[in-house]
């Protein structure tokens, strides 16, 4: 998963343009003010994305980065000695509109990416690192802001107050705010720069998802496979004109069940390799390039702001503190994780010997192979589960969840604008009925769509000027059904879709006073907790007994098939682990090599034979596609947060398991007060320890993972 269109402290926004010469006098068309206007209608106003038009985009930017201008030089002017509410809270204030028209843009450069909207995000990027650095680099501003901070001793503030004053402090240091002006002016041309190669390296990858893909001639190709995935490839074949074909997209969703159960070897590892080499096919969607140039800049920055490494900037306020803390978890999973890996490799080469193969377990194998293994050792196949997992209703599934858990009920809205007709809108009322906040979903992949998983927040919880409620979305990329039939999901994409509502209930669930600090706004490392716990709800008896329902006789899943599923729940895990863990350490590695140019494929390779990396098994991201730490600075030596993340979940989950289960009111109820509503008000290590009363166990990470019994 990932988080998109998060706004942090509203220093960053997500894009923005340079000032071009505006004519107030003009009128200004509707369109461009459904951009930058405050929104209107229901719930403290919706997002008008059936007003919106990506040609005002570009002038939209314009104008909201002159709003947010006008209110820093208003700031920076004031003749009062500063304080907090005539600085921080000034600075909470200006970046409205340009909030605004981040998210509106935002989601069109993620969902809906055709016609001229990558031209228009590859324009607009660079001048948003420009704008970024202008506010960050304000000598005026800094020395307003440095004075509130220096006076929080003595000053009448909240908690959250003091916290949000050091974070705009902390963020204008590490942005370059201490620097010379020589210094300044090449921080400034570095972001720049990094703007456009991660928009290229971005676009380059979605491109590769969209054009790229596998066709096959025959339903013979298919063998192995389900019948409702054969009508899903039947139906991606004639979205592209090759009615009486098949094809398997070239994305993840598609991609795992071909690899785990067509029988058809060859076509195994094209599909394989056409998803396993996007950007980096030689062509001129290449990302190698780009990610030589990107460690550079990177690493150059590092330098000039006074870091060690890129490692070292980035891990600075997560969790870890250090890219040492990150990497000594890595290093403690990685070898039971070999171990584990090396098991399961031997015992499915022994399938393919005793069934006369003939050759020598390959990646595009494993799936395949371990699904057998999953089968001899458990009784089990992941094709009889899947009849089971409808989408609708394990949607379903998510609400009783989280009403059981939070006491949030969620009804369908009808007549609310989405920005494509398969989006749904939910409205969350708390036990008492009143209104908590939006959810949106969109669902399906579709042309110009990322792929994968993703949770946005619309609108951040806030109680500052006001109440205002929070809106958030999740976004997937499941393949429709056939008209009038149920969608079908695999086993591990409703465990992602878990995944991702917990991060929704993360921004649902804040109440805090200030936006810079509300929601997901929070440490990488730990944003990863609350999505990795809703996960464990899949699971328990009460949904899968009620919402895992077969789609054609609508009978609860049964018993024994259950009892399989969680006999098998530790099946695999060296697979997981490591196809993971390989993703993260060469992450971590890639920001701490230096300044020097990096092969990106010479280093793949060789770091990872170094290590010891089974050879079965590819990187869960390579990195010519690796948008969590290319496509911008985002994850960047950061993707080790879904590992840090999950200790904290797994010793969570046991804090339910000590209490009365799953359903433990009260465990509940402290997750929801000291983590899930607290946003960035504390620091994350006293917002788990205050949950758990002490400090995080990891051993409780190596039982889940089945390497410590």
């Amino acid at each position: 998963m990932s988080i998109r269109n998060r706004l942090s402290l509203g220093l960053v926004p997500i894009l923005a343009v340079a000032a071009m010469p505006l004519r107030p006098e003009q009128p200004m068309k509707p369109t461009l003010q459904a951009l930058l206007a405050p929104w209107k209608g229901p719930f403290g106003g919706v997002p008008p994305w059936d007003q919106v038009k990506s040609g005002d985009f570009v002038q939209a930017f314009d104008l909201a980065m002159a709003d947010q201008r006008k209110a820093i030089k208003a700031i920076v002017d004031n003749p009062a000695a500063p304080t907090f509410e005539n600085t921080i809270a000034a600075l909470e204030r200006s970046s409205r509109m340009l909030d605004r028209v981040n998210i509106l843009t935002g989601v069109h450069f993620s969902t809906l990416k055709t016609g001229d909207v990558p031209r228009i995000e590859a324009e607009v990027n660079p001048k948003l690192a420009a704008f970024a650095d202008e506010i960050t680099q304000n000598a005026g501003l800094f020395k307003r802001i440095d004075a509130v901070y220096a006076g929080l001793g003595k000053a009448s503030l909240t908690p959250e107050q003091k916290r949000l004053t050091w974070l705009y402090r902390t963020n204008f240091v590490r942005a370059g705010a201490l620097l010379d002006p020589a210094q300044k002016k090449r921080i400034q041309e570095i972001n720049q720069e990094l703007a456009t190669v991660n928009t290229r390296f971005a676009q380059n990858v979605v491109a590769e998802e969209s054009e790229l893909f596998t066709v096959i001639d025959s339903e013979a190709g298919l063998a192995g496979l389900s019948a409702d995935y054969k009508a899903g490839a039947a139906r991606a074949a004639e979205a592209r004109g090759l009615k009486g074909k098949w094809v398997i997209n070239n994305t993840r969703s598609a991609m795992e069940p071909f690899l785990s159960y067509a029988e058809n070897r060859a076509l195994r590892e094209k599909v394989w390799r056409a998803y396993v080499n996007r950007g980096d096919n030689g062509d001129a969607r290449d990302n190698k390039a780009n990610i030589t140039r990107i460690l550079q800049l990177r690493y150059e920055r590092a330098r000039l702001l006074g870091y060690k490494s890129h490692a070292h900037w980035s891990v600075e306020l997560s969790m870890a503190k250090t890219p040492e803390r990150a990497v000594a978890l890595m290093e403690a999973v990685w070898k039971p994780g070999v171990a584990q890996v090396k098991a399961d490799v031997a015992e499915m080469q022994a399938i393919v010997d005793k069934e006369g193969g003939a050759f020598k377990l390959a990646a595009w194998d494993y799936r395949f192979y371990a699904e057998k293994l999953r089968k001899a050792k458990y009784d089990l196949d992941l094709n009889e589960v899947q009849p089971y997992m409808q989408l609708d209703k394990l949607r379903e599934g998510m609400f009783w969840a989280a009403g059981k858990c939070y006491g949030l009920r969620f009804t369908p809205v009808q007549g609310l604008p989405v920005q494509h007709p398969d989006v749904k809108v939910w409205e969350v009322k708390d036990a008492k009925g009143a209104h908590v906040a939006l959810w949106y979903f969109d669902p399906f992949a579709r042309a110009g769509k990322s792929s994968g998983a993703w949770m946005n927040e619309y609108r951040t919880q806030q109680r500052f000027d006001g109440e205002t409620s929070p809106i958030v979305s999740n976004n997937s990329n499941f393949t429709k059904g056939a008209p009038g039939e149920p969608v079908l999901i695999s086993f591990d994409d409703a465990q992602t879709m878990f995944h991702e509502f917990g991060h929704a209930l993360h921004g649902m669930l804040s109440n805090c006073t200030y936006p810079g600090v509300s929601g997901t706004n929070t440490a990488r490392d730990f944003v990863e907790f609350p999505s990795q716990i809703n996960e464990h709800f899949f699971l328990t008896p009460e949904v899968l007994n009620t919402y895992a329902v077969h789609y054609k006789t609508g009978k609860p899943i049964p018993q024994e098939l259950v009892a399989r599923i969680k006999k098998a729940a530790k099946f695999n895990e060296g697979f997981v682990t490591m196809e993971y863990l390989a993703s993260a350490v060469i992450d971590m590695k890639f920001h701490l090599a230096g300044g020097g140019p990096i092969d990106p494929a010479k280093f793949e390779k060789e770091e990872l034979a170094r290590l010891g990396m089974p050879e079965e098994i590819v990187m869960r991201h390579r990195p010519t596609q690796f948008n969590h730490i290319f496509s911008s600075d985002g994850y960047s030596a950061g993707y080790y947060a879904y590992l840090w993340a999950d200790a904290l979940t797994a010793d969570a989950w046991e804090a339910f398991l000590e209490g009365k289960g799953p359903w433990d009111a009260a465990v509940a109820a402290r997750l929801k007060a000291t983590v899930l509503s607290v946003g960035n008000t504390v620091d994350p290590a006293d917002a788990f320890r205050a949950f758990r009363g002490r400090d995080v166990n990891t051993d409780a990470l190596m039982r889940k993972r089945g390497f410590l019994k």
